[in-house]
């Protein structure tokens, strides 16, 4: 089994009920992935309530079987999709694959 581990810092506004709506339908769209991708067996999405200064704002967390059915996650159309819409709202993000 393979975890896929993504944290996200997102962009800051001047309205932050922006960033809010952007973090939701961001949560939305990564959680309507399970549909697409036969491959991803479980995806768990989690908004950040903690208002540190270094912590993030979303992370989710993937499963596979495989490292190739990760890669075909990754390579999969409508995860380009989100990928476009998560580069435009986010600043920073850190990634952790591992085997379980």
């Amino acid at each position: 089994m393979v975890k896929h581990v993504v944290m996200l810092k997102l962009k800051e506004y001047d309205n932050s009920a922006q960033k809010l709506e952007n973090a939701l339908k961001l949560k939305k769209a990564i959680e309507g992935l399970k549909i697409f991708i036969d491959e991803l067996k479980f995806i768990e999405v989690g908004l950040n309530f903690n208002e540190k200064p270094n912590a993030y704002d979303l992370v989710f967390t993937a499963t596979f079987n495989r490292q190739e059915d990760l890669e075909i996650y990754r390579n999969h159309p409508e995860h380009k999709k989100v990928l476009i819409f998560l580069k435009t709202i986010s600043d920073n993000s850190i990634v952790v694959d591992y085997e379980i």
